[in-house]
């Protein structure tokens, strides 16, 4: 794992010195970056602000989706959430996010509702954990 401060992703190394600069790349895979920053090398259209962005309304409407869904016991809208947040985290780097959410949309895919609760849960939680992450990476691009 590249050590945040030595990253060439940090445009500011000063920013990468806080506690939550380094949480956001700890969180964040650095090639999922790396690959964001290419399609906008000078940052000129302030692409990886933009995806943060639409990354943090994405999920300011898919997690009380997510809530609602397991409260309801609706497995397709469980799946569907967790296939879109599955895709999405993967594009911003927050590859243990995408994990979580692959394994829930497996299980509701295979009919295992044992333990869907605490995949929900879980879910829930990573995305909590990435949020200082995605705010550090907003002020940073």
């Amino acid at each position: 794992m590249p050590t945040p401060i030595d990253s060439p992703l940090a445009p500011d190394r000063s920013a990468l010195l806080s506690a939550s600069g380094v949480h956001a790349i700890a969180c964040l895979d650095a090639a999922a970056l790396s690959g964001l920053r290419e399609l906008d090398p000078q940052g000129r259209n302030g692409l990886i602000g933009r995806v943060v962005k639409g990354f943090q309304d994405s999920l300011a409407r898919l997690v009380p989706q997510l809530r609602s869904a397991m409260q309801a016991n609706d497995n397709d809208a469980i799946r569907y959430v967790s296939h879109t947040l599955k895709s999405s985290s993967a594009s911003i780097g927050a590859l243990r996010l995408s994990s979580l959410c692959a394994e829930l949309e497996a299980a509701v895919r295979a009919g295992r509702t044992e333990g869907l609760q605490q995949r929900v849960d879980a879910v829930c939680a990573e995305i909590e954990s990435v949020k200082p992450a995605l705010d550090q990476l907003a002020l940073t691009s």
